[in-house]
């Protein structure tokens, strides 16, 4: 057994805790580039393609439906505008502090052509950040920023994206007591059974090839909410086998072998485990401060575009989105995905639309709150046309 491998702790995850030492290392590395994470899906195929909607639950035909995508505008199979996550996630714990825990905590994305049937994905990532707060739940937080530039096999810039984590002490987190209220939630028959409607009314609510024009979009007008849950470990399970994460055995060694501060020995001397394993284990999830297993931050950011890609057809274009991941969503829990419109408005030529968006749980609470900006056609001949690929606004352009 490597030296490595003997270093990784038993029993469960490290308790390191946030040095000035390991802050300032954290520090030194902006401006640095990073490995890519995986990849673990480059090349977008439709089996790919439909695995990944597979994952995120989403049933919009033009992401997944061969001959319906062949039918649409596009002539050809399109990939979810959050499918580079299955490339990797932008903004997960994976460089700095050693033994603390971190969560995935959001992205912001901006979005210049939409990915096809065939293309390959790449994935340039850089250090942009290091900040230092106060949180309720382990008093000493430290966030983590990367930005993320996607580019096809050509070239081309796709995605550009800022993703950062929060990262706490796990013992601090644990002692604080902030989640020990919460419980797994008992549903009425009534609240099933509207769960269960509006998940199997959702591809009732996709656009689809029906225009929405700019001139027809009023302010204030709500999105059609859509559902995802109550959350199980089928679920869990789903999005990793969605995105291609399914290291195990001797791939998984080699990993500890490299970052031994990331898994631990489960408990009595057995195998190793990732400290990610609080996704789908409670009592690992509770000894990092969590009230029990919990979703990924990818996958609902996934499902806030889906709510979005839902809502404005195949004829739009979604410029931007934003998420902040806030509040834990459990097992147990269900995330309703709602949104209205904020904004309407011409930038440039183009008919604009800005949206405000929203996870929002079971009990009320907002657990992720977002933005999004929609390219949208117009009947105006003096707006510009939405035609993938010729997108060059920058965010500032359309804050």
């Amino acid at each position: 057994m490597s030296d490595d491998i003997q270093a990784v702790t038993e029993n469960g995850p490290a308790e390191a805790r946030i040095t000035e030492e390991s802050l300032a290392a954290a520090r030194a590395m902006v401006g640095s580039y990073l490995r890519p994470e995986g990849p673990f899906i480059q090349d977008l195929t439709y089996d790919t393609m439909r695995n990944y909607c597979n994952g995120i639950g989403d049933l919009n035909p033009l992401f997944r439906d061969m001959e319906a995508a062949r039918r649409s505008r596009h002539s050809v199979l399109v990939g979810h505008p959050t499918i580079p996550m299955a490339y990797g996630y932008i903004g997960r714990t994976r460089w700095g502090f050693p033994g603390v825990h971190g969560f995935f905590a959001g992205n912001d994305w901006e979005f210049f052509r939409t990915w096809r049937l065939g293309d390959r994905m790449n994935c340039v990532e850089r250090v942009v950040g290091v900040e230092e707060k106060k949180s309720t739940l382990s008093g000493r937080l430290v966030i983590q920023y990367v930005e993320a530039n996607f580019i096809n096999q050509r070239d081309e810039l796709m995605a550009r994206v800022l993703g950062w984590c929060t990262r706490h002490e796990r013992r601090a987190a644990r002692s604080s007591g902030k989640h020990e209220s919460i419980r797994t939630y008992q549903y009425s028959a009534e609240e099933m059974e509207r769960i269960e409607a509006v998940e199997l009314d959702e591809v009732n609510c996709i656009r689809g090839g029906k225009i929405r024009y700019w001139q027809d979009v009023q302010v204030g007008e709500e999105l059609d909410t859509i559902a995802r849950g109550p959350l199980t470990a089928t679920d869990l399970k789903g999005i990793n086998v969605g995105v291609g994460r399914g290291l195990t055995h001797g791939l998984i060694l080699m990993q500890a072998q490299r970052h031994p501060g990331h898994y631990f020995r489960k408990a009595g001397g057995g195998g190793i485990e990732y400290t990610g394993a609080g996704h789908s284990d409670a009592s690992t999830a509770q000894k990092s401060g969590a009230p029990s297993a919990y979703d990924y931050g990818p996958g609902r950011m996934s499902w806030m575009t889906s709510l979005v890609s839902n809502w404005m057809g195949d004829a739009a274009f979604l410029k931007r989105i934003r998420g902040e991941i806030r509040k834990f969503n459990i097992v147990g829990d269900t995330t309703w995905l709602k949104g209205k419109v904020a904004r309407k408005y011409a930038k440039d030529g183009y008919a604009l639309v800005d949206l405000e968006i929203w996870a929002e749980n079971q009990r009320g609470e907002i657990t992720a709150p977002g933005i999004a900006t929609v390219m949208l056609p117009s009947r105006d001949l003096a707006h510009r046309p939405v035609i993938d690929g010729s997108f060059e606004l920058g965010l500032a352009q359309i804050r």
